[in-house]
């Protein structure tokens, strides 16, 4: 080998480590930036949760009796008015639980766009490296 050869193939390969070194670099960013999003989103869906709390605690305290008495002022017992108030209550807060628990799965806190993004790099420099 010459020495042009031999600095040829040192400056490509000091290239090469530069150009992997800004990619990881980028999508170290990249996901910490995903993250945080994810962790907004998981903060809005705890919010919904602690609303749901609050909803049916203020519904059961401000309505459930108004409820009750309107049902027992239409003839139906006091004991049964009670319990159909109490039932439909409990599903509406049952209904925003869920919701709130359903966005806070795992799967939508992952970084899944930079998941996509090394996925992509890795193909594209496996397809590089097989090109030489």
């Amino acid at each position: 080998m010459t020495t042009a050869t031999q600095k040829s193939t040192t400056e490509l390969l000091k290239d090469a480590l530069s150009h992997v070194s800004s990619l990881v670099r980028k999508e170290i960013d990249l996901a910490r930036a995903e993250v945080n999003e994810n962790l907004h989103s998981a903060g809005v869906a705890v919010g919904l949760i602690i609303g749901a709390v609050v909803v049916a605690l203020t519904a059961l305290n401000v309505l459930s009796a108004a409820l009750v008495a309107a049902l027992a002022e239409l003839g139906l017992g006091a004991g049964w008015a009670a319990l159909i108030v109490g039932v439909v209550l409990a599903v509406v807060a049952y209904a925003m639980m869920k919701k709130g628990a359903n966005d806070l799965k795992l799967r939508n806190l992952a970084p899944s766009r930079t998941v996509k993004n090394v996925k992509r790099d890795a193909s594209a420099a496996k397809e590089a490296y097989n090109d030489q």
